[in-house]
């Protein structure tokens, strides 16, 4: 591939364009996991990592104290305490922690939990203008920043309890939330992200763009790690060891890591036969499914979907 965009220069020399911790953990939500989830950072501390899009979960997080830098898309945020970041299902992001702690709350929603009688709580999420990623991050006063991490608070002791009506006090308070957040309205400036992370966020985007199997008639779009590169216009072993620098796994594992999150998550959200799955993800037959599979997992396709549990969501 012949083309004066290729970057020609030492691997010492790009690997130095990266974040102060280069290595982050690509990491998918859980393909069994609850429609809302919340936690507290004391018990679910926060680490490096760098999560793709089509995680189909709207993210809210609140800092009350630490520091670290958020990058959503291509806009990067230095984060710290009293601020508060909206993340959409459709958008990479990765964080960077630069303090020894970090503390407060976040909160994972799913659109199906708003179900037909929260719609309106739906439509506000999807109108919301922080949910943007020029516009993810506010800085709020200490005074509003008290109230979200009360508003959280009281989210987190609701989801823990029993009260038959503890979704419509959730959905109350994250309008609250909402509410108090649009009233603060500053966002915090943005700054330019480096080159490298560019085209790795350009590579997971042509990643995820790969997996649209949402029908029994749609197909994985697979490619090879030089097919990648090629799009991107770059050379595939540059990129190679670019992706290999900031996560710490080569393109290959990436593309195979990517096509087994997607076969779990076919053999747990749907009903489709195994038959159906294999071709639906490209393999030359059900035969070839089950032992990619069975190497990755130490399992077959069938004994995975019987023993993975799907929780009953709120």
């Amino acid at each position: 591939m012949e083309n004066a965009t290729i970057p020609r220069v030492e691997l010492e020399a790009f690997a130095q364009d990266s974040y102060e911790v280069p290595l982050l953990d690509v990491t998918h939500y859980p393909v069994d996991s609850s429609y809302f989830v919340i936690e507290n950072r004391d018990n679910y501390p926060i680490r490096n990592y760098i999560s793709p899009h089509r995680r189909k979960f709207y993210k809210i997080f609140h800092m009350t104290f630490g520091t670290g830098v958020l990058t959503i898309g291509l806009h990067r945020y230095e984060m710290g305490p009293n601020e508060i970041a909206f993340l959409h299902p459709d958008e990479i992001m990765s964080w960077q922690t630069t303090s020894s702690e970090t503390g407060g709350h976040f909160c994972l929603i799913h659109p199906d939990y708003f179900g037909r009688e929260a719609d309106h709580v739906l439509q506000l999420f999807r109108q919301y203008p922080y949910f943007a990623s020029d516009k993810a991050v506010i800085q709020l006063t200490d005074e509003q920043s008290d109230r979200i991490d009360g508003y959280f608070k009281t989210m987190l002791k609701e989801e823990r309890g029993s009260s038959d009506d503890k979704k419509q006090a959730i959905l109350l308070h994250l309008q609250m939330l909402l509410l108090e957040s649009q009233r603060a309205g500053k966002n915090r400036a943005t700054a330019a992200t480096p080159e490298g992370y560019g085209h790795i966020y350009r590579f997971l985007s042509l990643l995820e763009s790969a997996f649209q199997v949402e029908e029994r008639s749609s197909y994985a779009r697979l490619k090879t790690a030089a097919e990648f590169a090629d799009e991107l216009q770059v050379h595939p072993n540059y990129l190679n060891a670019l992706v290999k620098s900031h996560t710490g796994k080569t393109l290959r594992e990436h593309i195979q890591d990517r096509l087994l999150h997607e076969a779990k998550s076919l053999l747990v959200q749907t009903n489709w036969g195994i038959n159906e799955i294999s071709d639906g993800l490209g393999f030359s037959g059900q035969a070839a499914f089950t032992s990619f599979f069975r190497k990755k997992t130490n399992t077959s396709p069938s004994a995975f979907r019987k023993s993975t549990f799907v929780p009953a969501h709120i």
